[in-house]
């Protein structure tokens, strides 16, 4: 992968992170609402352990077609940007996302982290989403494995920093209610 591809993938995924909010991160604002940000931290350590594995089904998936078929990667690409196209508009027109509602009870740091996992984890689409993105900057001529982790990190690092800034912004927010 060359540097201008890494770059452009660096802008498209700054671009999705810049959409509203999805259910993970919505989760994120409620849990450190109600619980504070150090407690919620375990929340979006489920969400990025869930990404982990949705990326790695991606990625054999990936490999697996590629192994099959030389220009499968030309085909998978078009289908990739079909569906970003299709997600994008989705997510455009979608109304808005409502808050969790409260349970009262604190929530231990292990029932947190299993509600950012199995939030994310329920996401279907994620894998797609993967599958869909990653080709996009796979150079068909360089290994696939680094390739594959320098996106999947990268997309984990942006992913785990907006759940930290909408941690610490929704507990901001409470800290000026009060």
């Amino acid at each position: 992968m060359t540097l201008e591809l890494y770059l452009v993938y660096l802008a498209t995924v700054a671009v999705f992170f810049a959409t509203p909010p999805g259910t993970s991160q919505i989760l994120m604002i409620s849990n450190s609402l109600r619980f504070g940000l150090g407690r919620s931290m375990a929340t979006a350590a489920g969400d990025l352990s869930a990404n982990v594995l949705q990326m790695l089904a991606a990625g054999f998936g990936l490999a697996a077609v590629i192994a099959a078929s030389a220009g499968a990667l030309t085909v998978i690409k078009g289908l990739g940007v079909a569906y970003l196209v299709y997600f994008g508009i989705r997510t455009f027109f979608a109304p808005p996302t409502p808050l969790v509602k409260s349970e009262g009870a604190a929530l231990g740091p292990r029932r947190l982290f299993m509600q950012g996992f199995l939030t994310s984890s329920a996401n279907p689409e994620a894998v797609f989403f993967f599958a869909a993105l990653f080709p996009q900057f796979i150079d068909p001529g360089a290994a696939l494995g680094p390739q594959l982790f320098i996106l999947g990190a990268t997309y984990l690092v942006f992913d785990g920093l907006i759940l930290v800034l909408m941690g610490v912004g929704a507990e901001r927010a409470l800290g000026g209610l009060r």
